[in-house]
């Protein structure tokens, strides 16, 4: 019965940061011996995965309570991204290994749903979780727009896809507005994917690069659609708050990166 009180003790959040980065290390060092990454490709890696486990523990607010099974698969799905975050350092052997990247970043997008679905069918749904998910997400489709850009399969403007989600955070500064919750959208949802998608193909070694670049220009044209529509929809809103007078009656929402799915 002690040793069964001390596990508990110790396997809250805290112990499963750790075992995330253990898993870190073990994948990073199987790529770098399996496939001859070279040093700085690990280093970078376990550097992310630490960067981000650190971020997780400041805004975890249940103490050492155990994240959960659902914040666990995201936390997987993190491990992949930090690997490959680490391969931005070696651009000459993310070249040769392009496959690897893209199978990677196919698992992440592919258990992508998997987190929310269990946290639905286990009851442990919180805002936390939703917002780890859909920053991870976030994280990715920059990482694969870097990716992109020191493959040469496009030129600095492919970085738009992956940091239009941060710039519109950073105006949210000026325009507290623009941090206003938004309706569910199934068109945001599918914008997702597509980005995710066809920064996938850009990086196949199979995709030629002019296809590749007109992929992901007409990725960015329906990012940058969808972000319109969002940011017009949240201006009326904060017109229509402002207004003297009686409240008037609610907006149609408009039918970007994806929005939460769930809350763990």
């Amino acid at each position: 019965m002690r040793s069964s009180h001390r596990w508990l003790k110790y396997s809250g959040a805290s112990a499963e940061l750790a075992l995330g980065l253990l898993g870190a290390v073990l994948l990073s060092s199987l790529v770098s011996i399996g496939l001859g990454a070279p040093r700085a490709f690990l280093v970078t890696a376990v550097l992310a995965y630490v960067a981000m486990a650190t971020v997780l523990a400041w805004h975890w607010p249940h103490g050492n309570r155990s994240l959960g099974a659902a914040n666990r698969i995201t936390l997987a799905r993190g491990v992949l991204v930090c690997q490959l975050a680490g391969a931005l350092v070696a651009p000459s052997w993310l070249v040769s290994h392009a496959h690897w990247l893209v199978g990677a970043a196919a698992l992440a997008l592919a258990c992508d749903g998997l987190d929310g679905w269990v946290a639905r069918r286990t009851g442990t749904e919180t805002a936390f979780g939703a917002r780890f998910d859909m920053e991870l997400d976030a994280l990715l489709i920059l990482v694969l727009s870097l990716c992109v850009l020191v493959t040469g399969k496009a030129g600095g403007w492919v970085l738009a896809i992956g940091g239009m989600r941060y710039a519109l955070v950073a105006a949210m500064r000026p325009w507290p507005w623009l941090g206003a919750p938004l309706p569910e959208s199934q068109r945001r949802k599918a914008v997702c994917v597509w980005q995710v998608a066809s920064l996938l193909c850009a990086l196949s070694p199979w995709v030629p690069g002019a296809l590749a670049q007109v992929l992901l220009a007409l990725s960015l044209a329906l990012l940058a659609w969808s972000f319109a529509l969002d940011v017009s929809w949240l201006r009326r809103v904060s017109r229509a708050r402002r207004a003297p007078g009686p409240r008037a009656a609610p907006l149609t929402p408009p039918i970007h990166c994806k929005e939460p799915e769930h809350e763990r």
